[in-house]
């Protein structure tokens, strides 16, 4: 009998670098659905309906290998709702509602702190030893950000003026860095099963966060047009770029999985220019070229010892 290799699916499951590159396109789709979510759903609304549907979608799938590895999953249901909360339900929270009260040059340069979030995250919670290249690299990723998100002029970087909008946004980084960070040391149990368990802890607590709107009065459900966006948020950013994600880290860690996430405002930008019309300018390019300089920086491996 012929001996066949691995499935292209295997093999796509490999890739870490393909895997995290998909991941960052999502989420710099969502950028841009926020944009358009604007007056035809309100944020929390958003958050809510997301992870209803993708939990509603999980359990109906891998409901039954849910209760197969609950043994395994009970053991680790407190960290794992910290995730959920931090990860999935108020990060997104966060960002939806700094996105209504600061400038996207704020938003592009708080969400390039990420990496080094966690970065420091993965040294003081883990341990994990930081090599001084992978310093580097975030460093280099950070500045393509302050570039694209300065447009261009670095100068502006000094008139900045903090609101709420970006303490929010940095909350919100936080957040999600202590996620990516406590990913490494998730339980034992398939990708699917532990996403499924923490969608419905989204899910959960995404219920009283929206109640908050409820109470003062300003939900709004989505129209036409906000289904479509809710739709994409819930399949692209929810559900598959959280798989995406959670097997990178699996693959290369947090700390080198973490720079690919300047890649977001960098991807937000062409995608701004093909969908909304927004110029393209030669810092764009610059700017590109900077992260992926910083990225082959942070991925490169280390020489082996001599003797």
């Amino acid at each position: 009998m012929p001996v066949t290799g691995p499935s292209l699916l295997t093999r796509f499951y490999a890739r870490p670098i393909l895997l995290l590159v998909l991941v960052t396109l999502f989420w710099a789709g969502n950028t841009i659905a926020g944009r358009l979510a604007i007056g035809e759903v309100s944020p929390l609304a958003v958050v809510f309906l997301r992870w209803v549907m993708v939990s509603g979608l999980m359990v109906v799938l891998y409901g039954r290998q849910v209760k197969a590895e609950w043994p395994m999953l009970k053991q680790h249901l407190p960290v794992m709702a910290l995730m959920g909360t931090l990860g999935f339900t108020a990060f997104n929270a966060l960002f939806y509602v700094a996105a209504h009260s600061t400038t996207a040059l704020n938003l592009g340069i708080l969400q390039g702190s990420m990496p080094m979030f966690v970065l420091l995250g993965a040294l003081v919670l883990l341990r994990a030893p930081v090599r001084a290249v992978q310093v580097l690299g975030v460093l280099v990723t950070m500045a393509g950000v302050a570039l694209i998100a300065s447009q261009g002029d670095l100068s502006r970087l000094a008139t900045l003026e903090v609101n709420p909008g970006d303490g929010l946004m940095i909350l919100a980084c936080l957040f999600y860095s202590v996620y990516a960070v406590l990913l490494r040391n998730r339980p034992a149990v398939s990708g699917m099963v532990f996403f499924t368990v923490l969608s419905v802890i989204a899910a959960l607590v995404s219920l009283p966060v929206f109640a908050i709107e409820l109470v003062q009065g300003t939900e709004q459900w989505p129209t036409a047009k906000g289904w479509l966006v809710v739709g994409y948020i819930a399949l692209f950013p929810s559900f598959l770029s959280q798989i995406f994600f959670m097997r990178g880290v699996e693959l290369i860690g947090p700390e080198r999985a973490g720079v690919f996430i300047n890649l977001v405002p960098i991807f937000s930008s062409f995608l701004a220019v093909a969908l909304l019309g927004e110029p393209f300018h030669l810092y764009h390019a610059a700017a590109l070229a900077l992260v992926l300089f910083g990225i082959a920086l942070s991925e490169r491996k280390p020489r082996p010892a001599m003797g």
